[in-house]
């Protein structure tokens, strides 16, 4: 599976002034691939190190965290040379070593010629980060799960060429518009987790496909004893279930009384905040008005928490494969939400990181609202072929933007400055925007 991180690793690699680097990301969705990928496409050696799999790796950084002690004793454990500039040395599942993590900064400073690289949850980065954390030594990158592009681009390369070369809001075709939809459908009930579309795209096999999903799921939650304190497993566990029910709700406000009876935001504020901190759940605030800055305006109490993974979360939710795959609409079953998280799950891929929705009292709300340069963009997400919405209508009404997003199953058009992208078309999305509004 194609990565278009790759790109960003190879910029980083020949940056001036380059700093070790953290690839974060959830479990499981391919940094160490990608790593070790980049390690044959670009370099003569890979020195790899993993600090779950070996414990005795952490004895080398518990002395003094001098660099060049650690770089012979881990040339001896690997077995092979360590070349400044041309090998690159991974450190995986750094989060299990805070020394190892610490030692970035005297890297940074004393051996900047050597290429390293590090791996780890966001859950175990951020806890291990309270013992010490190279901060301004080390540049970030983080890898999402797959987006529906990196997904079409390995399934139909072809359809994949041709979705990249349209640049104008034309409808297509409709044969052209079901093979999109085809794929479209198979990517909500798979996800982006590499493993479950690899397993889909070497068999063609939905059940292999979930068994992995399960796999990821449990994994998931066996992180949740392995890093919280005690006293936020118990917490943890009822969030995280309680989010396919949250987004089922009317507005899918999430609502801290929904998790148990009698519940507070106080009584859960840590497990959630350790949630996000792994990556697993994304937050997005209420804006009281569509103003720049929009983070000026976010209603902190009001919020809808979206799973990192559609495809997990279809899971989570127990929605079979088929009712996605085979019935005319799509989310009947449950409200449009898959596609509120997929368009959040792209949109977040793409580097959208801060998105919020609108409302105005009980009468309307738009799903998304976010910034491009000076321009404050509505978004509202339609999961089949009815696109017919009072609230875009009451918001365009109130605020005049120049122009507003609906991604939907309709096909692509534009009008009166409301763009419909279909939503196997969403990363195309500011090809479509004018060229005042394009980032």
């Amino acid at each position: 599976m194609e990565r278009k991180l790759m790109s960003q690793l190879a910029a980083w690699k020949n940056a001036p002034g380059r700093k070790p680097l953290i690839l974060c990301g959830v479990r499981q969705c391919g940094k160490t691939w990608l790593l070790q990928e980049f390690g044959k496409r670009y370099f003569d050696n890979t020195a790899y190190f993993n600090f779950e799999r070996n414990e005795r790796l952490r004895s080398v950084f518990e002395k003094d965290i001098s660099p060049s002690r650690i770089l012979m004793e881990l040339a001896l454990l690997a077995k092979t040379k360590i070349e400044p500039g041309s090998t690159l040395i991974i450190f995986d599942e750094i989060q299990s070593s805070p020394r190892a993590l610490n030692s970035l900064k005297y890297f940074c400073e004393e051996k900047p010629e050597y290429v390293i690289s590090a791996a780890g949850s966001l859950l175990g980065v951020a806890l291990s980060a309270q013992s010490g954390f190279p901060v301004g030594k080390v540049n970030f990158l983080e890898l999402y799960p797959c987006s529906f592009d990196e997904y079409l681009a390995a399934a139909d390369p072809q359809l994949s060429e041709y979705a990249g070369s349209i640049g104008e809001a034309r409808e297509l075709s409709p044969a052209v518009a079901d093979e999109f939809e085809k794929h479209l459908r198979i990517y909500l009930v798979l996800g982006g987790m590499p493993e479950v579309l690899n397993t889909f795209i070497a068999a063609g096999d939905i059940a292999a496909a979930e068994r992995v999903q399960d796999e990821i799921l449990k994994a998931y939650e066996l992180d949740f004893s392995k890093h919280a304190p005690v006293s936020d497993i118990v917490k943890l566990f009822l969030l995280w279930k309680s989010i396919p029910l949250q987004l089922a709700r009317e507005n899918a406000k999430f609502i801290y009384g929904e998790v148990r009876s009698g519940t507070r935001a106080r009584d859960l504020e840590d497990a959630l905040r350790r949630l996000q901190e792994a990556g697993l759940v994304n937050r997005i605030n209420r804006i009281e008005k569509p103003n720049i800055p929009l983070a000026a305006y976010e209603d902190h109490r009001s919020f809808k928490l979206y799973l990192t993974d559609t495809g997990l979360l279809r899971r989570l939710a127990d929605i079979p494969a088929e009712s996605v795959i085979m019935d005319q609409d799509i989310f009947s079953e449950y409200r449009g939400r898959l596609a509120e998280n997929f368009v959040q799950q792209q949109l977040t891929a793409l580097g959208k990181k801060s998105l919020f929705y609108w409302t105005s009292g009980n009468t309307a709300k738009v799903d998304f609202v976010m910034q491009e340069r000076t321009h404050i963009i509505p978004v509202e997400v339609k999961s089949g072929m009815n696109i017919r919405s009072r609230s875009l209508k009451v918001y365009r009404e109130k605020y005049h933007p120049q122009i507003a997003l609906r991604f939907s199953m309709q096909n692509l058009h534009e009008d009166d400055g409301l763009i419909n992208i279909p939503l196997y078309l969403l990363s195309r999305y500011t090809v479509f925007l004018p060229g005042t509004c394009r980032p």
